[in-house]
């Protein structure tokens, strides 16, 4: 079955939520939790296994898509360490770093939607 513009949006929906989570942490909100940084634990990441690969794993797109995603997952976990360790402001000003991943992101699923 093709993906529609549903599964599109879900995926939009997923980045979000980890931005609003990191955001938590970084402002104190909530603890930061391993699983949070974890690809098989993270819903765009699942998403991306269970919908996305099964109908186009072989596209490079897709492994653009899943490398630009480990690439803000690992930079989320460094900005949660340095929260943890007392580098507050220098871990919200990370913050830009990881927009920067979502924008990437955001094109990308946009290149595969319109490509698919």
């Amino acid at each position: 079955m093709p993906l529609s513009p549903f599964d599109f949006q879900q995926a939009r929906v997923k980045q979000v939520l980890f931005k609003s989570r990191l955001r938590s942490v970084l402002y104190g909100v909530r603890e930061a939790d391993p699983a949070l940084f974890a690809y098989a634990e993270n819903p765009l990441g699942q998403w991306i296994q269970t919908v996305l690969k099964p109908e186009f794993g072989n596209q490079p797109a897709v492994r653009e898509l899943e490398n630009t995603l480990q690439q803000m997952l690992r930079t989320g976990s460094d900005l949660a360490s340095r929260y943890q360790r007392g580098r507050i402001e220098e871990a919200r000003a990370g913050l830009d770093q990881v927009n920067t991943f979502a924008d990437q992101i955001e094109t990308q699923l946009l290149s595969l939607e319109n490509g698919l």
